[in-house]
Formats: C-alpha cells, sequence, structure tokens
C-alpha cells in the first residue's frame, strides 16, 4: 500500500543497502527496483511482491543483502531460510508442507509468523525436481496449499533463491569485464534449472567475486558492529590499525569470500576480550596486534 511513510522509507533503501553490501555495486540498482516497485503496491496482487535468483560464488554477499533488506522493510525475524541441501529426497515436499493432514510443515510455519516477509532458498539447484515444482507454483499462483488443505498467499512476500551454479567460471573470469560474467554465469543457469522456472524469477542477478580491497572494508564493517555489540554489554575499547591489518590478513580468503573474514573478526576480538576478563585488568582499553604470538591482545 502507497502510504507517506513507505515512501520516505524507501527513500532511504539506497542509503542503508550501499552501507550495508560491499563490493557489489552492479546488484543493487536492480534489487532496489523489484522492492519498490513491491512497496509501492504495483506488483502483480496474486503473486509475490517479487523474486530473486543471486548467482555467484559462495560468501560474497547473496545472503547477507536478503537479510539486510528484509531486516530493513519487515524488521529482524521476517527472513526465513530453508537451506535447499536438507530437501534432496521426495519426501522433501513433506518436510515443507505437513506430512500429515494435521502438519503445516516448515513452510507453513514460517507462514504461520506474519503476513509479510521474506522466504530464502538457498543453494536452491540441490531441491529434489518435485520441490522446484512447487516453487513454480508459488511464483506464478502466489500461493501454496499445505498438508492440512489450508491455502496460504504469500502475496506479501519476496522469494530469494540463491545458487553457486556458475560460480566456478565466474572466479576463472575475474579479469573479464562484468558483462561478460554475467553472460557466462546465466547461460549455465539457464542449461542447469528448468526455463519455465528460470522465466517467472523477477530478477535474475549475478554476484561476482571480492576482491582483497573489498574484504578489507567488509572487515572494517564487522569489526565495527562486533565493536558496537560488545559495547551494549559494557565492554568499551577501540581497536588500533595494527589489529584491523592483522584480522584482514587472517580472514581474507580468495575463493570463500568474506565467511572466514566473520570468523576471524569475532574469535579474536573475543579471545582477546576473555583473556583481558580472566586476567582481571580492567583498564585495558586498546587492542593490537601480538604479531609474535599470532592474536590480539589488550594494553
Amino acid at each position: 500500500m502507497k502510504t507517506t511513510s513507505n515512501i520516505d522509507k524507501l527513500r532511504n533503501l539506497d542509503a542503508y543497502l550501499r552501507n550495508n553490501i560491499r563490493g557489489q555495486a552492479h546488484v543493487l540498482p536492480r534489487v532496489q527496483s523489484v522492492l519498490k516497485r513491491g512497496e509501492l503496491g504495483l506488483a502483480h496482487p496474486n503473486r509475490p511482491k517479487g523474486s530473486f535468483l543471486f548467482v555467484g560464488p559462495t560468501g560474497v554477499g547473496k545472503t547477507e543483502i536478503t537479510v539486510c533488506f528484509s531486516d530493513f522493510l519487515f524488521g529482524p525475524g521476517h527472513c526465513h531460510r530453508f537451506d535447499m541441501s536438507e530437501f534432496q529426497n521426495q519426501s522433501s515436499v513433506g518436510l515443507l508442507l505437513g506430512q500429515s493432514e494435521t502438519e503445516i510443515g516448515m513452510l507453513g510455519r514460517a507462514l504461520a509468523k506474519a503476513d509479510r516477509g521474506t522466504l530464502l532458498f538457498d543453494e536452491m539447484e540441490k531441491a529434489h525436481p518435485l520441490v522446484l515444482d512447487l516453487f513454480l507454483q508459488i511464483l506464478d499462483a502466489g500461493r501454496i496449499t499445505l498438508a492440512t488443505g489450508e491455502t496460504r498467499s504469500l502475496n506479501g512476500y519476496y522469494i530469494v533463491f540463491t545458487s553457486n551454479i556458475g560460480a566456478a567460471e565466474a572466479m576463472r573470469m575475474e579479469h573479464s569485464a562484468l558483462a561478460t560474467i554475467e553472460r557466462t554465469v546465466l547461460r549455465r543457469v539457464d542449461q542447469t534449472l528448468r526455463p519455465e522456472l528460470v522465466a517467472r524469477i523477477s530478477e535474475k542477478v549475478v554476484f561476482t567475486r571480492l576482491t582483497f580491497q573489498v574484504q578489507r572494508e567488509i572487515c572494517e564493517l564487522m569489526v565495527s558492529r562486533e565493536v558496537e555489540r560488545l559495547a551494549k554489554m559494557g565492554f568499551h575499547f577501540t581497536i588500533e590499525e595494527s589489529a584491523l591489518e592483522f584480522l584482514v590478513r587472517e580472514g581474507y580468503h580468495r575463493t570463500l569470500g568474506a565467511r572466514p573474514m566473520r570468523n576471524a573478526v569475532e574469535r579474536h576480538l573475543q579471545d582477546a576480550l576473555t583473556e583481558t576478563l580472566l586476567a582481571e585488568c580492567n583498564t585495558a582499553r586498546r587492542i593490537v596486534a601480538d604479531r609474535a604470538r599470532g592474536r590480539l591482545q589488550f594494553e
């Protein structure tokens, strides 16, 4: 529904996404286009608000941007994630929709929590063909029938599929033009997925690998978030440049993207804080790198 508050919020969407998603600037306008049409009530009323296929290497922001825009539009807890590697056999439909007339399944339980939000289906190419048939119904009719016989509408939801299809090609083509990478990856998508499914998805977007500089920016963002989180728990400190450089070196991974970076930031900062608390050193306020011992420490 078009309201003044909706319009004001959507005007801030670009700044919010750019502040939280790094290294995928080409993705943001296309994602925002779908979201703005959906939030302004311009999408077809008998289909989901919008749908996406996010394709690319692991750890480059496909899940992150989904959670990010869902939190912005609906608030935390409105993004429901389903790992399709858990739905690879024929009984998977029952897991999603219920295995008897008294069960509503995992999808039914997610939809029961609210009438709007985001449904995220990770690594969708791993799903059983019968599950892919459900996706056809979801995208085309905007509703799903549970094992109980109840029909649930999905016209208040965004549907997001992620996939690593073509990721190997994208990694090998790191020095190619973005348009060339996109054509190559989407060609692999067309060869792998059923064409009637691909055709029903509103926006197909190719994510690219994260360069060292982008991963450094992500490290700074993750450190800032972790410092802010710990400050709310009563722990106040600053991160020196040596500590930041240490975390960048520890967390950078060419093929796994930002996931190892997150692990490095959380582990090393929390280890340094743990050691300080156990030593009852309450005056330490700066974290620096102890390169000789391969860790961070307070001083």
